[in-house]
């Protein structure tokens, strides 16, 4: 894996429940893990990612993201995660182990839909 290409910081937040102090449980993320990523598939389908629907203009986004293997990046699957970037934040569909080499791990996700 080529080291320049990494040039991009992308932070990984895991699902957590909270408790406050009379005990309501709250579900919300936490950071994870922040790491620099390979980011491909951006520009490919910002051309015809962008699509109506009910008279709105809805971003559908698919993007990959190419990190170096580590235990924490190895633990992370496609439930119980997800992975901020720029201003986006992007739900992870599956995980390719790139062959289980334990030298990168590849993340392809789909830009989450905020109203």
């Amino acid at each position: 894996m080529d080291i320049a290409l990494l040039n991009t910081r992308i932070t990984i937040q895991k699902a957590s429940v909270t408790a406050d102090k009379i005990g309501n449980r709250k579900n919300g993320w936490t950071d994870y893990y922040s790491c620099a990523a390979t980011v491909s598939g951006e520009a490919s389908s910002s051309v015809g990612s962008e699509k109506d629907a009910a008279g709105t203009t809805v971003d559908h986004s698919d993007i990959s993201f190419t990190v170096r293997w580590c235990n924490a990046v190895s633990q992370v699957d496609s439930v119980g995660y997800r992975i901020l970037f720029g201003s986006g934040i992007y739900n992870i569909l599956a995980v390719d182990h790139m062959s289980f080499k334990k030298k990168s791990i590849k993340f392809r996700c789909k830009k989450e839909v905020r109203s």
